[in-house]
């Protein structure tokens, strides 16, 4: 039966704990499919319990919260926001399951994962380095580094999503994930030089190849479309809105073409069981990408979202955030290679306005100029180093 003392106090907490939640679970699963542990895996599944009674309560606390129809219609479109998260929670409790039921998946899957847009990496916290013995809210590693720590583990024991009091110790394993520019002024705090880069095919590509990578843009697509969906809500944007929309139908050619590449691989293959877990990635980064379609239903159908949607997204765990290139700026006329922005700020940026026209997930070589709108989600201590870039430098000096 359902503990009302447990109940949070009301429902603006109830969906902030299922965003970071349903988040947390998606760093985690593909971490477990990275590095092959059936422990980050038993986790994610754990989490999964934890959502649904989240859902339940976000359930029970719009049912006693509406009073009259316009309060009933917000309600509503709260409520689709929870069922969203829900959703993307059990994409990724799904994936945690591929390595629980023993499905295979190639060699090249897990060299091709380092290759996605945010980078997952494993490090081991050494005597004396930087990072031995400080307090996470201390160092502010995401806003320094452009990482975030998203586990740790103790001996046997993991902590998961650890938070500012946590504090790191030598033997410590960690798992971090951020822009691959970032991964090198970690290793630098801890003392080691970054892993060396791997090469992921040595030869023309095959089937098999194409599929992998596919399935890694996949990953790249459905994550942005997430972060889109909660922007589109944010800011009202049907342009953003209307961006998740073609993404799913992005999605759905992809997820067509891949069938096809893997079909084509079982031909020349004699275990063809390596491939199921393909097929099996492929369906839960199109339900995470549905997922967030239904999240942007809300706004598509002109459901009124209250105020307090604000509140939940500017109390998360990763904040959105709109920012203005100003002109004299440390950003203006820089591309965002050469900004560095994920290492300097831990922001990573899902879209930029110029004028009328909308740049979605832009590339590295893509350069900012004054008057550009920064859509970027990342900690709050990351949004204040961004917001400073964006400000004149003269200003900056005073």
């Amino acid at each position: 039966m359902f503990d009302l003392d447990r109940q949070p106090v009301n429902f603006k907490n109830v969906l902030i704990e299922m965003k970071d939640v349903s988040e947390l679970m998606v760093d985690l699963a593909y971490s477990a499919i990275l590095f092959e542990s059936k422990e980050i895996a038993n986790e994610v599944v754990n989490l999964e319990e934890r959502m649904n009674l989240l859902l339940y309560q976000a359930r029970i606390t719009s049912i006693l919260g509406a009073r009259r129809m316009e309060e009933a219609e917000s309600m509503s479109g709260l409520l689709q926001i929870a069922e969203g998260a829900e959703r993307i929670s059990n994409a990724a409790s799904e994936i945690a399951m591929v390595l629980l039921k023993d499905i295979r998946i190639p060699a090249r899957m897990r060299l091709a994962l380092p290759e996605a847009e945010e980078v997952t990496v494993r490090a081991e916290i050494r005597e004396g380095c930087d990072l031995d013995g400080v307090i996470l809210g201390d160092i502010r590693l995401q806003s320094t580094t452009g990482m975030r720590i998203i586990a740790i583990r103790r001996g046997r024991v993991w902590t998961y999503d650890p938070d500012k009091e946590t504090y790191l110790k030598k033997g410590d394993i960690i798992l971090a994930k951020g822009p691959e520019d970032g991964i090198e002024p970690l290793y630098t705090l801890l003392g080691t030089p970054p892993p060396a880069d791997e090469d992921i095919i040595d030869e023309a590509l095959d089937d098999l190849d194409r599929a992998v990578l596919l399935i890694v843009e996949m990953k790249n697509i459905s994550e942005l479309a997430v972060g889109l969906a909660y922007t589109a809500l944010l800011f009202d944007s049907q342009d953003i809105a209307e961006e998740v929309v073609w993404l799913n139908e992005r999605m759905d050619s992809m997820r067509l073409q891949l069938e096809l590449w893997v079909l084509e691989s079982a031909k020349k293959m004699d275990h063809v069981e390596y491939l199921r877990g393909l097929l099996h990635m492929s369906a839960f980064a199109d339900a995470i990408c549905s997922a967030a379609l239904s999240i942007v239903d809300v706004l598509m159908r002109d459901i009124e979202i209250p105020p307090i949607f604000q509140k939940i997204i500017r109390e998360s765990d990763e904040i959105i955030s709109r920012i203005e290139v100003k002109e004299g700026s440390f950003l203006s006329g820089k591309t965002l290679k050469e900004a560095s922005l994920g290492a300097v700020t831990g922001m990573v940026v899902l879209a930029i306005k110029r004028g009328d026209k909308w740049i979605y997930r832009p590339k590295k070589n893509v350069r900012l100029y004054e008057g550009d709108l920064i859509i970027a989600k990342g900690r709050r201590d990351g949004e204040c180093r961004l917001l400073a870039l964006c400000k004149p430098e003269e200003n900056q000096q005073r």
